[in-house]
């Protein structure tokens, strides 16, 4: 597995290694030791989360209070542009984000530690995010905050229609397009 710190050095891109040949492939998703010196601690998963999304969906950017998850993201079918910001009191890189591609071809997973605000858009015409996560759900500790603060200014990628290739709107829930800004 190959694995590289991004611009917010505590969140991972893990590149697994795939074997393929004219039947398909084979790779390892998960590997709890492997796993656990990468990120250099006990990891615990509690819950593994699913979701299917159309393009143009906008999920996040989401956290818990008093309760934080870390997450190990990856798409199973389709294509999402997958953001982290780093939302840790007194940390150096406090309101600062790193975005990678993540899809089913490249089979990239996204390590993200407690204290990140998580989100993701849907480039492919629809997508199978899976996810484990350290804590549950809890949902009068989880928070949202807004995609588009303008103190954190996101590069969100143009999502393009695969037909007529004009720009698609951004599809949220209201919880989503209602979150709070940083400095909130």
């Amino acid at each position: 597995m190959n694995v590289k710190p991004l611009a917010i050095s505590d969140v991972l891109l893990l590149e697994p290694r795939v074997f393929g040949d004219e039947r398909g492939f084979f790779y390892e998703s998960f590997n709890a030791k492997h796993f656990e010196e990468v990120v250099k601690k006990d990891i615990v998963f509690v819950q593994d989360n699913c979701s299917y999304s159309k393009q143009g969906v906008l999920r996040g950017l989401h956290y818990q209070v008093e309760r934080p998850q870390a997450k190990l993201v990856s798409v199973v079918s389709g294509e999402v542009f997958d953001v982290a910001v780093d939302i840790r009191p007194g940390s150096p890189t406090y309101g600062s984000w790193v975005g990678e591609v993540l899809s089913s071809d490249n089979k990239r997973q996204l390590w993200i530690p407690e204290g990140f605000a998580h989100g993701y858009l849907v480039l492919s015409d629809c997508a199978i995010f899976q996810y484990k996560v350290t804590d549950y759900w809890y949902p009068e500790l989880e928070r949202c905050l807004r995609f588009d603060d303008e103190h954190v200014a996101i590069d969100w990628p143009e999502v393009n229609h695969h037909e007529t290739k004009l720009p698609i709107q951004f599809y949220l829930s209201d919880k989503d397009r209602n979150g709070s800004s940083l400095n909130n």
